[in-house]
């Protein structure tokens, strides 16, 4: 979350102005950001390891391994040999090497998804389980301190709520960002749009929803709030709905990965680890608008 606020302005030995240096995030996003990194990571490699115990996703209430949603397995084929066949619905796919069979060709495994992506890497459910639970009851809370922190801090009105003026500037914004076009000066010290749309998306729907259908795949949770089996419509729905909203987040990582190495690697994790990001110099802010910023926490 970028709250920026000046704090140096040098002038080179020419007299024309240094690149303005300005506090991008606040600690308590810096720390939230960094934790989360490592929780998201254990969760997503130990929920793999869980899901091979079971690698299929239905709808509803049961499971029947006759009609998956999306089910991924080794099957021998005509010849006897063993194929990795992802299904999805009606469709079928041969993902041999990837996915259902993994690993070198004269020691390949039968597993849905390979031993390097999961979290232990042999199989072991009961760790697998116990490292999910370990970090999802670190990121639960941490999630809710920071949606607070937005919401009760102010920071979810001034920083993220889109203005009207931004819906008129959509098509441009858009354009911009396919063609690797980075705001630069005044605009670089806000979010535009789709930074707006997106955070908002994954810091309110999607968070959220990975929290919710974890407790409501809990026995345990189901006897305290029975309501949560009906609002995602059964265990297996809400499985389901999980695994999604982790996909989900694998592509909202990847491209944020990736626009983090274009726009400018170095200074976008500076601002991360230290809060300091360099404007270029030709952007300096308005005193005026300097006045109104707020103060690092």
């Amino acid at each position: 979350m970028r709250f920026p606020t000046v704090f140096t302005r040098p002038a080179t030995r020419d007299g024309d102005p240094a690149p303005t240096v300005i506090r991008r995030h606040t600690r308590f996003t810096r720390l939230w950001h960094w934790v989360n990194v490592i929780c998201l990571i254990v969760l997503l490699m130990s929920g793999l390891q869980i899901f091979n115990a079971h690698p299929a996703l239905y709808w509803g209430k049961d499971s029947s391994f006759d009609a998956p949603a999306l089910s991924i397995r080794a099957i021998r084929n005509e010849e006897g040999e063993w194929r990795g066949i992802t299904q999805l619905g009606g469709y079928r796919f041969d993902t041999t090497g990837v996915l259902g069979i993994s690993g070198p060709v004269d020691a390949r495994e039968r597993r849905a998804f390979p031993a390097w992506a999961t979290l232990p890497g042999p199989r072991w459910l009961s760790a697998g389980r116990q490292w999910h639970f370990l970090a999802g009851w670190l990121f639960a809370p941490l999630l809710i301190a920071y949606l607070l922190y937005l919401v009760i801090g102010g920071h979810l009105r001034r920083h993220l709520l889109p203005r009207r003026d931004e819906w008129r500037r959509l098509g441009q914004t858009l354009g911009e960002h396919l063609r690797l076009r980075f705001p630069t000066g005044e605009e670089a010290r806000h979010y535009n749009l789709l930074q707006k749309l997106a955070y908002l998306l994954v810091l309110f729907v999607i968070l959220p929803l990975v929290v919710l259908t974890g407790l409501t795949m809990s026995p345990t949770l189901d006897a305290a709030w029975p309501w949560l089996l009906d609002v995602f419509g059964g265990r297996q729905s809400a499985r389901t709905l999980h695994f999604l909203c982790a996909l989900a987040l694998v592509g909202f990582f990847l491209i944020h990965v990736a626009l983090v190495l274009v726009s400018g690697v170095v200074n976008n994790l500076r601002s991360m680890i230290t809060g300091r990001y360099v404007l270029p110099p030709d952007s300096i802010p308005d005193p005026s608008e300097e006045a109104r910023d707020e103060q690092d926490t």
